[in-house]
């Protein structure tokens, strides 16, 4: 089907709008399905877009999306669509497939009545599909199934149909079949969203309450907050109310994205659009927040969503440390523009000043490091990531433990450590592979599911410790790539943990400390000093790199002394003048050791402490 061309008929503009005409949905996938492409085609199909200001993806902002071809931050965006002589305002959000940015897919599903549940033709259902469809289910939203990419030559819709309604349990027939790349299927998918998504429910004539589903920080007009009206109206420049914070600001500016900012006279019931305040201190727009009228206002805020809770736990500090405040300054405002961030500040004997920062996963871990380092100008060191353990000791007291230099000392009764519950789809003939993988990782196998005879579900429980260095990577290698993985939170359980030290010339060096199960301490051990000694640089004195287990060494190296040919004047002569000359100089190295100090060079740091970046992908 040809797309129209927004040029050659008038553009559909939606007005104000009457909530009964408005249709909130999301688009959910799992990631690469084509959500972005087909969120391309709706803004083209309705005119949102002008022909000569579209691109590929379009609402993928960032400059890492694009690089990528992932989408990492939600976008919502306003488009008109005519069902016969009716004028109809849909609001889309355009979500992220990845499993670390699922609290994004969270907040998008609490804004929206419906939700497009897009299935690649060619793939079919994967582990992130079932996850967010549970999500949408557990919100009660109107599921769209719809399958993607029928253009392919590699396409299987009927078989992938019949899977889809098997899971959803509708009739194939239902089963919309769409091409987002050349815009097949997408004008009746627009009519279907119409038709099957519910308006909007509110109280038109109540106070107004508006909940805050994201932000960002803009330079020259401060934090710009976006919003989903719930109750009653906001008028540009009355005076509002942040219910938990009780701050109150003007409204400077209030519209629509459309699909740029577009001012408005106001926002009703079940819009969905952006509020300015010129408000330039971060932490007075929270996510979740509900935003009402400070004359006459709501009294009872909207729910929030739950607090995502950090997986993955990474030290990061400023390899200049006079760039402390600017890194300070840059999480507060990426906090702002993602809400599944925490930090707090942390010191380090070797790295100086620095945050313990809390991420979903190893993908998101990257994603921030690497804004931080672009959109900021902040050169970085990271620590190894890790996760948070449970330590009980013999006095029964419990510390929380989420850096290894927090690990005490003393008799250790127990340490529980973070579990995960991962669903795994794959074709049947992989089985073999993948069970060895996550036996080899103390998996637990919880039973399969056979969606087809050549399609299997599998659900392990793992420790959370042993998938966030390059679980995901070793699985798709194995699988060819036809796997994929997802994975929530299950609590903590025992384990055989023990903290591997690596010492300096008898010194503890914390940044290279880590929290390992006992069958592996010794492979880390010998792994680390082994590094350590090809970076560290020779000194006047003998160096022994040490990896221990409280006061039991488990691995060491050598870094040998430079020595200088002290021997070289002597020629002739007694052996005793160059035995006294050698005597001598071993005094010289001895007392060197004992005053001197090992300089660990930042390169070293950096490069002994690279992550995997290719396990996050």
């Amino acid at each position: 089907m040809p797309i129209p061309s927004p040029d050659a008929a008038e553009r559909i503009r939606p007005a104000a709008t009457a909530p009964e005409l408005i249709r909130n949905f999301c688009i959910i996938a799992h990631i690469d399905h084509g959500k972005s492409t087909l969120a391309d085609r709706m803004l083209q199909i309705t005119g949102a877009v002008e022909e000569r200001d579209m691109r590929d993806q379009y609402l993928d902002r960032m400059d890492i999306e694009r690089e990528r071809g992932i989408t990492i931050k939600s976008q919502a965006v306003r488009m008109g669509w005519q069902v016969g002589d009716t004028p109809y305002a849909l609001n889309m959000i355009d979500t992220p497939g990845h499993v670390d940015f699922s609290y994004e897919v969270s907040r998008s599903l609490a804004a929206c009545e419906g939700a497009v549940l897009l299935v690649d033709a060619a793939q079919g259902i994967e582990a992130q599909t079932l996850a967010n469809l549970y999500m949408a289910l557990d919100s009660d939203l109107d599921i769209i199934p719809v399958l993607n990419k029928i253009d392919l030559p590699a396409a299987q819709p009927e078989k992938y149909a019949e899977e889809v309604a098997h899971l959803i349990g509708s009739d194939p027939a239902d089963i919309l079949h769409v091409s987002g790349k050349t815009g097949e299927g997408v004008a009746e998918l627009l009519d279907v969203i119409v038709q099957r998504v519910k308006p909007p429910q509110g109280n038109a004539s109540g106070p107004a309450r508006a909940l805050i589903f994201d932000s960002v920080y803009d330079s020259y007009r401060g934090v710009v907050t976006y919003v989903r009206v719930v109750d009653g109206q906001l008028s540009p420049r009355e005076r509002i109310l942040m219910v938990s914070t009780r701050t109150a600001h003007e409204l400077l500016d209030i519209g629509v994205i459309d699909p740029e900012p577009t001012s408005t006279d106001g926002l009703g019931v079940g819009e969905v659009g952006f509020l300015m305040t010129g408000v330039k201190d971060v932490r007075q727009s929270r996510v979740g927040d509900t935003v009402t009228s400070q004359v006459k206002g709501a009294t009872e805020p909207l729910a929030g969503y739950r607090d995502p809770k950090p997986m993955v736990f990474s030290g990061l500090y400023p390899i200049d440390g006079t760039d402390y405040p600017a890194l300070r300054d840059a999480l507060d405002k990426l906090k702002l523009n993602d809400a599944a961030l925490s930090y707090e500040p942390e010191t380090s004997a070797a790295l100086g000043f620095g945050f313990r920062c809390g991420f979903l996963g190893l993908l998101h871990l990257e994603i921030i490091r690497e804004r931080l380092e672009r959109e900021f100008g902040l050169d970085l060191i990271s620590t190894a990531p890790n996760v948070v353990y449970e330590v009980t000791m013999e006095d029964r007291t419990v510390v929380t433990v989420t850096n290894p230099s927090e690990y005490p000392d003393g008799k250790v009764e127990e340490v529980r450590e973070p579990v995960v519950r991962a669903t795994i789809l794959a074709p049947s003939e992989y089985i073999g592979s993948i069970m060895e993988l996550c036996q080899g990782r103390r998996g637990t196998l919880h039973g399969m599911d056979y969606l087809s005879p050549e399609r299997v579900e599998m659900h392990y429980t793992l420790p959370l410790a042993e998938i966030v260095y390059d679980f995901f990577d070793q699985l798709k290698s194995r699988t060819r790539g036809y796997a994929s993985l997802d994975y929530e939170p299950k609590g903590e359980v025992a384990a055989e943990l023990v903290k591997v030290d690596i010492l300096l010339q008898g010194e503890q060096v914390d940044a290279f400390s880590a929290i390992v199960h006992k069958d592996k301490a010794y492979s880390y051990g010998v792994t680390i000093v082994n590094k350590l000694r090809k970076l560290i640089p020779r000194q006047q004195f003998e160096v022994p790199i040490q990896a221990a287990i409280g006061t039991r060494v488990i691995a060491r190296e050598n870094i040998r002394a430079l020595r200088k040919d002290v021997l070289a004047k002597c020629y002739g002569g007694d052996i005793t003048r160059k035995r006294k000359l050698l005597e001598r100089q071993k005094e010289g190295k001895k007392r060197m050791k004992m005053v001197g100090r090992v300089e660990v060079p930042q390169e070293a740091f950096i490069a002994a402490l690279q992550t995997s970046e290719d396990g996050a992908k």
